[in-house]
Formats: C-alpha cells, sequence, structure tokens
C-alpha cells in the first residue's frame, strides 16, 4: 500500500535548513509552489532529503526530483541509492531519462538528432593525455573544460594559451576519476549571458537571462551571477522545444540553456531535465502546469 502520491526531493540542507538567506528562501519557496500545485490536485506528497536512510522508499507512488544539488559531491553515494530507489518508486523524470541526461555524452545524441551544439571533443577517464595537447588538438583560441558528470560548474574551466598550465594539473587529477570534456569558449555568454528556457510537456513555459558577474563566465548564483525574466525570440522557443523532441525520452520538464555560438547561431549549453531549477517564482503557473502534467501521467 503506497503511503504518498509524490514524494518532492531536496538534500539534507534544504530538508530542513537551519541557514536563513535569499539563496535557501527562493529555494524553498520552489518546492513549496509544485508541492501546494500537487496538492490543489489531490495528491498526497512528502518533501525529504534523498539520503534519508529511516524512508520506504516502496511508501511512494512517485519521486520528483527539485533540489537535490549535494548530489555531485556524494555521487557514489547517490548513484547507489538511485539505483535500489527506482525499483521501489518511479522516478519524474523517468530514470532512463535521468541516467542518460547526468552524463554529457547526450551531446552526441542530440547532435546527430540536429541539434545545433558546440563542438566537443572528449577525454576519457584514466587517459594518457595532457590538457595542454587536447587544446592544442582543439585549435581553438579559448576553450571550457568541465566534467561530463557536474553541476554548479564543479572543475569548469575557461583556458586559453597563457593560462593552460594553470590547469593542467587540475585537468588530469580529475581525469584520474571521471570522463571530461572540452568545447569552443562561447563569447556570446560574456557579451549577453545565458538564456535558460523552461519547456513543460515538450511546450515552452518561461525563460530567465542568466549573466555572470564582471570577469567571470560562470552564471550560475552560487558563482556570483544574476537573473532576470527573459522574452526569447520565437527561434529560441522553437530551438528549446526541439531540444525536448529530440530526445529519445519524453521528460515531462526540462531546462534548455542556450547562447549564441561564435558564428552567432543558436546553440545548446546545456538541457537539463533531472534536477534543474526552474524559476517557478517568476512564473508560478508553470508549477501549476507541470503538476496537472504529472497528474496527467500517473
Amino acid at each position: 500500500m503506497k503511503k504518498y502520491d509524490i514524494a518532492i526531493l531536496t538534500d539534507s540542507r534544504y530538508e530542513n535548513p537551519t541557514k536563513s538567506g535569499i539563496y535557501v528562501e527562493n529555494l524553498l519557496l520552489e518546492d513549496k509552489l509544485i508541492q501546494e500545485a500537487l496538492e490543489r490536485l489531490g495528491l498526497k506528497t512528502i518533501r525529504l532529503d534523498w539520503a534519508r536512510k529511516d524512508f520506504d522508499w516502496s511508501t511512494v507512488k512517485y519521486a520528483l526530483f527539485r533540489s537535490t544539488w549535494d548530489y555531485i559531491f556524494n555521487y557514489e553515494a547517490f548513484k547507489k541509492w538511485f539505483d535500489t530507489a527506482k525499483h521501489q518508486t518511479q522516478f519524474i523524470n523517468a530514470a532512463s531519462i535521468i541516467e542518460w541526461n547526468m552524463d554529457k555524452h547526450y551531446f552526441l545524441d542530440l547532435m546527430q538528432k540536429g541539434i545545433n551544439v558546440p563542438t566537443t571533443i572528449y577525454a576519457h577517464k584514466g587517459d594518457n593525455i595532457s590538457l595542454k595537447s587536447l587544446f592544442e588538438e582543439a585549435g581553438w583560441e579559448e576553450a571550457v573544460i568541465k566534467p561530463c558528470v557536474s553541476a554548479g560548474a564543479k572543475h569548469t574551466y575557461r583556458i586559453n594559451a597563457a593560462n593552460i598550465s594553470e590547469y593542467g594539473k587540475a585537468f588530469e587529477e580529475v581525469l584520474q576519476q571521471e570522463d571530461m570534456m572540452i568545447q569552443p569558449f562561447l563569447n556570446s555568454i560574456m557579451e549577453r549571458g545565458e538564456v535558460s528556457m523552461m519547456v513543460m510537456s515538450g511546450k515552452y513555459t518561461h525563460a530567465v537571462l542568466k549573466v555572470a558577474k564582471a570577469g567571470d563566465f560562470r552564471v550560475q548564483d552560487n558563482w556570483g551571477g544574476t537573473v532576470q525574466v527573459y522574452e526569447p525570440t520565437t527561434e529560441e522557443m522553437k530551438f528549446a522545444e526541439a531540444v525536448v523532441a529530440a530526445c529519445d525520452f519524453a521528460p515531462l520538464y526540462a531546462r534548455i540553456d542556450i547562447a549564441n555560438d561564435n558564428d552567432g547561431k543558436v546553440t545548446l549549453i546545456e538541457l537539463e531535465a533531472f534536477e534543474p531549477e526552474l524559476w517557478f517564482r517568476l512564473y508560478p503557473k508553470a508549477a501549476d502546469i507541470l503538476a496537472k502534467a504529472i497528474f496527467d501521467s500517473i
């Protein structure tokens, strides 16, 4: 017998936070908006830390990933939990979508489906290759390197010929543990920022513009980035929907991060169909749209 319809997943820092501040307040509001939207449809919900040892995951029908943002720092423990819990409850988005989306090799799949993505070169765990040789092989003036499984700009560096020796050791150390990737640095991120578009059930709902602090390229708020409401062009909206349509799986929700490439064309920065921030607080109606999509699918 299932006790709950939906478990809304967060992490240990935010289940019952002891620290306050605008970041925590925004996170709690985001989770509250989707929880209340689900409950208005008559669904019984609970919000809790994914890593809770005392919780029986077979007592919930579905688990919705929202603010599970510590997983990248506890990846082995998270993966062990994930592989067990997916047989006890059903995940939203589905486990198959999450497993595909967590590893940035998905860029290859989307490129083959005709989506414009930055040229991406992969270095595989244990490869005997230096960052300098990889950068020289790419032939770009500037590049960005990051792990293939990453979040929050962890181990993400902007490199060029002048600073490459500064990051060489870090690259080699990470490469001993996991796959890495290198892409050309997109000048438009510094000039305008990065656009995030939310897509629910395959349809665009709303967007924000994320801008890095002066002198930085990382738009995440933990690196000093700021966010504002954004009205995308028709081309950008169609691009976001096309990215979701190109997935072999059909995510109920996704965030499509885009910028202009160095040829001025809209290109994919990130597809987030796992635990993306969705900025419900800037467009609360989207929480109701997602809740209805979940209700209709279960």
